[in-house]
């Protein structure tokens, strides 16, 4: 979990960038949101049924199978972002069918060959960690969970158990991209976590500007962007790269100066 200590033991919040694998120059992208100042990297899986996205990531779903992305490419793009960005974390997001088709064990030693260090699924609930779970941890990949506004106080500590790398807070009862919490809700949820956790807080669903991120910044340890970001690489295709890295930079400008304020 080094590369997660890195990322997140700054003295300042962390950026975590989401892009969708297969959707355009998958390669140029990724490097576009590392050069822009992204510290954590979320690479999706395409998959049929993406339930828990909105439109944007709906769509990059289906260009990417569209253009024929298998499993096997998803890991090709981890293994030579590995090689290229030997420091950042690097976690695959997406949904059980593509992660447990051959087996948690098969799809753990491959993450791990790979060079992922997290994994994110979403339809796997923390009640059924043995789906996967115990096979990533074995590898050493962390299994990160998602906490939203309605995880109470009795399955919150189900939802901590076992969890690794950071807690991903979903904002916002609902897709991706698509509205965006008050933020004294966000400010309410990141220090009831911060009482039953050592874990970093990493924020997002609807975070779309540097505004927006800057005051999750102010309380969290970490803010995720995804739909503004797969939205331009549906929008600008192969002119994509340039467009992400603008818009990472001014969103890592504004999370990593965010708590300045505060402490002038």
């Amino acid at each position: 979990m080094s590369r997660f200590a890195s990322a997140f033991g700054q003295p300042r919040p962390a950026l975590v960038c989401f892009i969708t694998a297969g959707d355009g120059d998958t390669a140029a992208n990724l490097d576009a949101l590392v050069e822009g100042g992204a510290d954590v990297i979320e690479l999706g899986m395409p998959f049929t049924d993406p339930m828990a996205d909105g439109p944007a990531i709906q769509s990059a779903n289906l260009r990417s199978l569209g253009a024929g992305t298998t499993t096997a490419d998803v890991l090709r793009y981890a293994t030579d972002f590995r090689a290229r960005h030997p420091d950042v974390p690097l976690v695959l997001m997406g949904y059980a069918n593509p992660m447990v088709r051959r087996g948690p064990e098969w799809f753990a030693q491959a993450a791990a060959d790979a060079g992922i260090d997290g994994v994110i699924c979403v339809d796997i609930p923390p009640e059924e960690d043995d789906a996967l779970g115990p096979a990533l941890r074995a590898h050493g990949i962390a299994p990160i969970r998602l906490a939203t506004p309605t995880t109470d106080a009795a399955r919150l500590p189900q939802v901590l158990e076992g969890s690794a790398g950071f807690i991903y807070y979903v904002s916002v009862a609902g897709i991706t991209g698509k509205q965006q919490a008050v933020q004294s809700s966000i400010e309410e949820a990141v220090a009831r976590l911060k009482q039953s956790t050592d874990l970093p807080i990493a924020v997002g669903f609807g975070v779309r500007t540097p505004e927006q991120a800057a005051a999750i910044a102010k309380v969290a340890d970490g803010v995720v962007v995804g739909s503004a970001l797969v939205e331009i690489c549906g929008e600008y295709g192969a002119q994509a790269p340039a467009k992400l890295g603008e818009l990472t930079k001014a969103l890592a400008d504004a999370v990593h100066t965010a708590r300045q304020e505060i402490a002038q």
